[in-house]
């Protein structure tokens, strides 16, 4: 294997419309749409995104989403509406590096919470920075926390999938991924049931 870490590596198929339209608001460059496949993965030195990224666009017809290092990793998304593209990408990237998914980490979840009728200046602050739907006073916020970062986009998708809620900011770079998502406290509850589930159900190695 190379000396390049996979820290995050997972394939994330039918992307549910509001993850969708929050990636399409956020993300570089090809703007992914409801419904399709995208492989987002968050790798150590973070400069090695740079040359896997060329690997897999030569391998297959994905299209690039992000490409970005900060402070410690390299992040990336690609896309297509084809799950077999997005597959041979995968496929490439894990050949160049000699690695399997069993090499990427198992991610763990740091905090989850819920909080019932939030106050209107809480609301406020958090609408401060948020890039997705706005909280309103009142509605219920669950907040999931989880390491490596990037494994929280599989939260968002299968918290989206599991019940009717808003994506209120999805953070998946740096050190700790963190979800913010906001609706009915029944709601809320059931997307962080799935959200947990999503996320203990990937394998790999540990830290």
């Amino acid at each position: 294997m190379s000396d390049i870490t996979i820290r995050a590596l997972m394939q994330i198929d039918n992307l549910q419309p509001k993850f969708a339209a929050y990636n399409g608001a956020t993300v570089q460059g090809s703007i992914p749409l409801s419904g399709d496949t995208v492989l987002i993965g968050e790798l150590a030195p973070g400069n090695g995104v740079f040359g896997l990224i060329d690997r897999a666009l030569k391998a297959s017809a994905v299209e690039a989403t992000t490409q970005m290092v900060e402070r410690e990793f390299g992040f990336f998304i690609l896309r297509s509406p084809s799950n077999a593209e997005v597959t041979m990408a995968r496929e490439a990237i894990l050949a160049e590096l000699g690695a399997s998914l069993g090499d990427r980490l198992k991610p763990s979840i740091t905090s989850t919470q819920i909080i019932t009728s939030v106050e209107p200046y809480q609301a406020q602050l958090l609408n401060k920075w948020r890039k997705g739907s706005l909280l309103v006073p009142g509605q219920t916020l669950g907040v999931i926390e989880c390491a490596p970062a990037a494994y929280i986009s599989i939260a968002a998708n299968e918290a989206e999938k599991a019940a009717e809620i808003d994506m209120v900011e999805i953070r998946a770079v740096g050190r700790f991924g963190r979800l913010f998502i906001s609706g009915s406290e029944n709601s809320v509850k059931t997307a962080i049931d799935a959200a947990t589930a999503a996320i203990e159900a990937v394998d790999g190695r540990a830290e």
